[in-house]
């Protein structure tokens, strides 16, 4: 496959190639020049970045607050 450096210095990644890496947009390479070569290679999101990205918009911490809340409320009423 052929790619064409821009003006801007960037390479568009063919279709084909980012879906057999499951590549998205968004997704960090690290790069080295070895042999005269260029090797890209997909950085791991760390786990915090995955669990942020799945969880994203939902009202999980918001009910996890209100759940201690009234776990600690209980505690309190609660008499030997």
């Amino acid at each position: 496959m052929l790619l064409r450096l821009s003006s801007k210095g960037q390479l568009v990644l063919p279709k084909p190639i980012r879906t057999q890496l499951r590549l998205e947009s968004g997704r960090q390479f690290r790069a080295q020049v070895l042999d005269g070569k260029i090797i890209l290679e997909p950085v791991e999101e760390d786990v915090i970045e995955q669990l942020h990205g799945i969880f994203a918009g939902s009202k999980m911490l918001d009910e996890l607050e209100e759940e201690h809340r009234r776990e600690v409320e209980n505690d309190k009423n609660f008499h030997f």
